[in-house]
């Protein structure tokens, strides 16, 4: 009797832990990270592996998904995307910016992100296209792709991942990312919508895009950037005045200058040696990491003096090095075809179309708009790559070409009692914010006011116009 007894408690036993370890809804056992190297102990559950996209060519797509800190059955997913294009969302979004954690300072382990984006909704990381990071294809040719393509392939990713994770299928989609994730995001979200307007069963349920200094349209976007350097000092009146007179960048291509006349060529090329490279384009407040000493700290395992108004900028190598550890690739299940060259953050063998970044984003994200869905563009104001004054205008061009009415004018907005930046809104649906004191990575520099941003986003919120303090960022 004391037998059977013992065989039923122990058969209960590993029941709990069986269900404990799938979860109520089903996910996949076989995708659970159970802990990273490093990792401090966490409540929330983390996923990783790959969504097979096309088993004959033998492409697959590599996520990491994190399960909201607090009640993830009712917080709504968030998919975060990189840009590049060719750029991962895991050595970037996830573990430099707005993932649960950052890589130490050795790059051999972990530390938590109290300000994880985690704390507002789940996160789903993808490394997209195929050849990004630990995405694969075992067809070469794949590898020669652009928007279309990506944007069909996270479509296939998304109703395939549902089919991991069913209890995801209803719940409230947020589209997000930055840089070329202006392309990626807009398009995803364009083919979303086909798929809905076509489908007599399941349905996405997308409830708004938020994109950080995204490329919307190239010839704006570059313009802005010889605005930013002259703004912000550095070239001279001379050169901004020539680019200003001399340089036409209507149909200006991310391939080169030729389009543009001799003395406009002359310009930026002086523009080019002016710049120095000892300045982060991507961050123009921040110092710049020296490889070979963050190299060093990662030997030695010491930390010195790189820390940059409170941003570790070597962060970036940190990631790398951990995310090439044997240990973490295998906790993640990544790298399962034990792929011929390291993980880096952007791909060396994408071959990624030569004019797609020419496309102007603007009419899709009309249609997206149009479609009631909410749409947030916010710029870190310290980018010169993508800055906001070509960003804050192609805005408002949008908005005047929907016929919308200003609904909040433009103003500042506060997080913990400070300027956390300068917001307006159009017709109660498009958005446009500044994060202060942030780059081209937001949560990096600024995670604390990004937290706030995604989730006053998120929450339908409108960010404060008060110093009262905030909660919750």
């Amino acid at each position: 009797m004391g037998i059977i007894r013992m065989k039923k408690c122990w058969f209960v036993g590993v029941l709990l832990i069986v269900v404990t370890l799938l979860g109520v809804e089903g996910y996949p056992i076989e995708d659970l990270v159970v802990r990273l190297p490093g990792q401090p102990k966490v409540e929330f559950k983390q996923y990783a592996g790959y969504v097979d996209i096309d088993v004959k060519h033998g492409r697959s797509l590599f996520y990491y998904f994190v399960e909201a800190e607090h009640d993830p059955h009712k917080k709504p997913l968030t998919l975060w995307l990189n840009g590049g294009p060719g750029c991962s969302s895991l050595g970037g979004g996830a573990f430099t910016e707005l993932g649960p954690f950052y890589p130490t300072g050795d790059g051999r382990g972990v530390r938590r992100n109290s300000k994880s984006w985690n704390r507002a909704s789940n996160l789903l990381f993808v490394e997209s296209p195929a050849g990004v990071g630990w995405s694969y294809s075992n067809t070469t040719s794949d590898y020669n792709t652009g928007d279309t393509n990506t944007a069909n392939d996270m479509l296939l990713f998304f109703l395939k991942w549902y089919e991991k994770f069913p209890s995801y299928k209803s719940r409230k989609l947020f589209l997000t990312g930055e840089s070329y994730a202006g392309h990626y995001i807009p398009q995803l979200a364009n083919a979303i919508l086909d798929y809905n307007a076509h489908s007599t069963n399941f349905k996405f349920n997308i409830k708004g895009l938020a994109i950080g200094n995204p490329l919307l349209n190239m010839g704006r976007d570059t313009q802005a950037t010889y605005e930013y350097f002259w703004s912000h000092g550095m070239i001279s009146d001379e050169i901004g005045r020539t680019i200003k007179n001399d340089c036409n960048f209507n149909g200006f291509t991310d391939s080169g200058s030729h389009n543009v006349s001799k003395s406009c060529n002359k310009a930026l090329n002086e523009t080019n040696k002016i710049v120095s490279d000892y300045v982060d384009n991507y961050d123009v407040i921040l110092d710049v990491c020296y490889p070979a000493i963050a190299l060093q700290e990662i030997l030695l395992r010491k930390m010195a003096t790189k820390i940059s108004l409170s941003v570790d900028v070597c962060m970036g190598y940190e990631s790398d090095f951990y995310l090439n550890s044997p240990e973490v690739q295998k906790a993640l299940h990544a790298n399962r075809t034990k792929l011929p060259y390291p993980w880096s953050m952007c791909s060396n063998v994408l071959n990624y179309s030569e004019t797609d970044p020419n496309i102007d984003m603007l009419p899709i994200l009309k249609r997206i708009v149009q479609n009631h869905i909410p749409v947030l563009i916010y710029s870190g104001d310290q980018d010169s790559v993508v800055p906001l004054l070509g960003t804050r205008t192609l805005i408002r061009e949008l908005a005047h070409d929907l016929k919308f009415k200003i609904t909040d004018p433009y103003r500042v907005w506060f997080h913990n009692g400070q300027v956390g930046g300068w917001v307006t809104e159009y017709g109660n649906l498009l958005t446009f914010a500044t994060v202060r004191g942030a780059g081209h990575m937001v949560p990096y520099a600024q995670p604390s006011r990004a937290l706030h941003l995604f989730s006053s986003f998120v929450g339908n919120r409108r960010l404060p116009n008060t110093t009262t303090p905030s909660i919750g960022g």
